[in-house]
């Protein structure tokens, strides 16, 4: 039997370091590349076309590990991904698996269950979290996406202008540029048709964007 073949994307090396041992370690399982942003992880998934991306949510990038899932699920159909994170709010799995997912693995648990997940992620299957699996049961759901038509990123670069940081802080927090942050800003602005700092960070209040993070 051939062996699944896996790309690791996690922006901590140290992190990539243990998920290769742990996986590496199983008997029919490659590990094929790995990365630590958005980005590389398109051109891995893309140039390597793995069966199985091991994607951690909170990466830098031009787009969001949530933006990125249809991506891979478009653009290399035999890929499937399984989300590995901290994040332990149903709401980020149930994204995740409605952007194409297939499982959601918890890094705390990641010891006992990411190969089970990987295994079954090959053979189609999906695999989750069965503490979180119990809270998406019970957890009602709130309205998905953002307000407006603004992208996940767009939001972000909204919140921390209404916090009164400017682009340069902004790109230094998200890991972008900061041509990147002014066309992130310009979008925002076309979208909402407010141009001022007053006006974002009235939005920003009246759509609840600026409380915890």
């Amino acid at each position: 039997m051939a062996s699944i073949r896996i790309v690791l994307a996690d922006d901590h090396r140290v992190v990539r370091s243990g998920l290769r041992l742990l996986l590496g370690g199983e008997e029919g399982i490659e590990v094929v590349a790995e990365v630590g942003d958005v980005d590389a992880t398109l051109r891995a998934v893309l140039g390597h076309k793995p069966d199985v991306l091991v994607l951690d949510l909170n990466m830098p990038g031009t787009m969001t590990s949530l933006e990125a899932l249809p991506v891979v699920r478009e653009r290399s159909p035999g890929t499937a991904t399984v989300v590995l994170t901290m994040q332990e709010d149903p709401e980020y799995a149930r994204r995740a698996l409605r952007g194409g997912a297939l499982g959601y693995v918890l890094k705390e648990a990641a010891d006992s269950e990411l190969v089970e997940a990987v295994t079954r992620a090959a053979r189609g299957e999906s695999y989750l979290n069965p503490s979180l699996g119990v809270m998406l049961a019970t957890t009602p759901e709130t309205p998905s996406g953002p307000p407006d038509g603004l992208s996940s990123r767009e939001v972000e670069v909204l919140r921390l202008i209404a916090l009164g940081h400017t682009n340069t802080e902004i790109g230094e927090q998200l890991f972008l540029s900061v041509r990147t942050v002014e066309t992130h800003r310009s979008h925002v602005q076309q979208k909402l048709s407010r141009t001022t700092r007053a006006e974002l960070v009235g939005y920003a209040l009246e759509h609840g964007l600026l409380g915890p993070a």
